[in-house]
């Protein structure tokens, strides 16, 4: 943590040489000192957090035993899934929305108070627990308002140059029937900041996953999401041995 403030939570309890997970877009929380300038609507927008993807984590942590690390601040504030020199770490607008208290914000006092925290303290878990593999969670809006285009998918692997986890779950989600996207709404090659960092800068391998949020807006999708990537987590992990 930094000092009394909760960048991060942790749920579950990690088996050494597991699984674990990660979620850099787990809550919309704004402090009260940093007036973003939007209305309250907006932080129930998946421009905020990523809608229903911590209820996937809790029943990934509490059920099927791998652990989560989880952000505690909204992406609004700071990105912790961007690496730290990028535009976008700070978003001033997105998807058509103006976020006018990140124009000009202290980028320094951000990255110091909520961005070294976050990832320190998930190296620092990382090297403690030596997973064998990684899951990045996240979910994605099932159109944008800013660039409407429908978006099919229910469930998507990134990667950037370390495909080795993701093209066994492509595989295995395809196989129960989902609509699978294979670096799709987004591209790992660009967007793949947090896993860069933990899992292919140290060999380890990972599975970025996206979900489409209205799939995850309540608690029996959640379940169901979670009870699907649990299985098939420990199927990769097992594939990769």
């Amino acid at each position: 943590m930094n000092g009394a403030e909760q960048v991060y939570r942790r749920i579950g309890t990690p088996r050494k040489g597991g699984i674990i997970a990660v979620c850099d877009h787990a809550s919309n929380f704004v402090p009260a000192d940093i007036p973003l300038g939007v209305p309250p609507e907006a932080l129930e927008k998946h421009i905020a957090w990523d809608i229903g993807a911590a209820g996937v984590c809790e029943r990934l942590a509490r059920r099927h035993d791998i652990a989560a690390h989880l952000a505690c601040v909204s992406r609004l504030v700071i990105d912790l899934h961007r690496e730290e020199d990028s535009p976008a770490l700070i978003p001033e607008s997105s998807d058509g929305t103006l976020i006018p208290g990140n124009i000009g914000a202290d980028r320094q006092m951000r990255i110091d108070r909520f961005y070294r925290p976050y990832h320190e303290a998930l190296a620092d878990w990382i090297d403690e627990v030596e997973p064998e593999l990684l899951l990045s969670i996240h979910s994605f809006t099932p159109e944008l308002e800013s660039t409407p285009a429908e978006r099919p998918w229910e469930v998507a692997l990134l990667y950037n140059e370390d495909d080795r986890a993701a093209r066994h779950a492509i595989r295995m989600f395809k196989a129960q029937r989902c609509v699978v996207g294979d670096n799709e709404p987004y591209s790992g090659k660009q967007l793949n900041a947090t896993m860069n960092r933990h899992a292919e800068a140290r060999g380890i391998p990972y599975c970025a996953i996206e979900l489409r949020n209205d799939l995850i807006t309540k608690e029996a999708g959640q379940a169901r999401w979670a009870s699907m990537i649990g299985d098939i987590a420990n199927r990769v992990a097992l594939a990769l041995e």
